[in-house]
Formats: C-alpha cells, sequence, structure tokens
C-alpha cells in the first residue's frame, strides 16, 4: 500500500487507472497532467509499446491537506489495455492504494469492458487485494459520441454495488477531476484510518 518518505515528510499513494485498451485511460491522465501546477508534479513518464502506453506522474495536490505532518503525494498510472499486456497490468497494481475503471461507453465496447473488469478483480485477488475494499470509482468516458450505453444500463452491468461513478468525456476534461478527487478522497480516508 502507501509509501511513507519520513525524510521528505510525504506519504506516496498509488492511484491506477484501469480499462480495456483505447478506452481513454491515458486521456486522462494527459489532461490532468496539462492542468496540474508545475510546481506541484512530477514528469509524465511514457513506456511506449507498439499499440499502448502507460503513463504515470506524481503530483502533491497541496488542497488536500496533510495527515498527522506529512504531506500526501499521489502517483498516477495507466495500464496497457491489450490482452496480451497481462504481465505489465499485473505489475502496474503492485502496492496499489485506489483503483479508477475507464469504462468506454460506446456500445460495442461493452464486452471489452466486463473482460477488463474481470481481469482487474482477479489481478487484484492474486495480489491479496479485493476490489471491494480499496478506494474505487468509475468512470464512464466517451459520453459525447452518438452510439453510447445508457448509464443505467452501464451501471447495473459494470457497477452493481453503485459505488461512486462519473460521466466523462476524456478529450474535453469533462468528469476527469471530478473522478480523480473521488479517488483521491477515498484513498485518504483509507490513510486516516491506519495513521
Amino acid at each position: 500500500m502507501s509509501f511513507i518518505n519520513y525524510s521528505s515528510r510525504e506519504i506516496n499513494c498509488k492511484i491506477v487507472y484501469y480499462g480495456p485498451g483505447l478506452c481513454g485511460k491515458t486521456t486522462n491522465l494527459q489532461y490532468i497532467y496539462r492542468k496540474t501546477n508545475p510546481d506541484q508534479k512530477g514528469k509524465l513518464i511514457s513506456l511506449a509499446t507498439e499499440t499502448e502506453r502507460t503513463l504515470f506522474f506524481d503530483f502533491l495536490p497541496l488542497a488536500l491537506g496533510d495527515i498527522r505532518g506529512f504531506r500526501v503525494r499521489f502517483h498516477l498510472y495507466t495500464v496497457p489495455g491489450q490482452v496480451f499486456y497481462a504481465a505489465s497490468r499485473k505489475l502496474i497494481l503492485k502496492g496499489v492504494d485506489g483503483v479508477v475503471f475507464v469504462a468506454d461507453s460506446q456500445i460495442e465496447r461493452m464486452e471489452a469492458n466486463i473482460e477488463s473488469l474481470e481481469d482487474l478483480k482477479i489481478n487484484l485477488a492474486e495480489q491479496g487485494y479485493e476490489l471491494e475494499k480499496l478506494p474505487f470509482t468509475v468512470q464512464h468516458n466517451k459520453r459525447d459520441l452518438p452510439n453510447v450505453a445508457p448509464l443505467e444500463e452501464m451501471n447495473s452491468i459494470l457497477n452493481p454495488n453503485g459505488i461512486p461513478f462519473f460521466e466523462a468525456v476524456a478529450m474535453t476534461g469533462r468528469g476527469v477531476f471530478e473522478t480523480l478527487k473521488n479517488v483521491a478522497k477515498q484513498v485518504l480516508l483509507e490513510l486516516k484510518k491506519h495513521y
């Protein structure tokens, strides 16, 4: 879980954006990175493969305050969505503090969403985590497209437990920070229980 750096008086937390290939995980992180104050963020690192990228960067949201004199630094990661990057996804989930599941709202992508969500649960279970016990938020992305599934249907299939969800258009930033703030708040509440 979170890592404490006593010399810098920081608690480092890892939030992973998970979802099927080309659902908007990378677009979410790029938007957050562009809109975050340069003094509060590290470099945006991209590990590119032929068909997918894994991105990560860290930032220190000063507005969230601190926990017992420690500032909280968030490290945001995306996972490659394609099936053949299973090993990468498992590795990126190691030590996760919170998860954002980015669902592609297009009707024809529902099967890919379901498979990706199942894959997330399996990969977390292999590391001793239960999705239901982690800070977790669902983002229904690409809501601006003409062929989207109704929100009620998406939630009944992908979010039957009624966890927090947000409609989003990551390309324009709609719903991006709302999603991040929600999962970050959940991570902070978990931290406060333990520190």
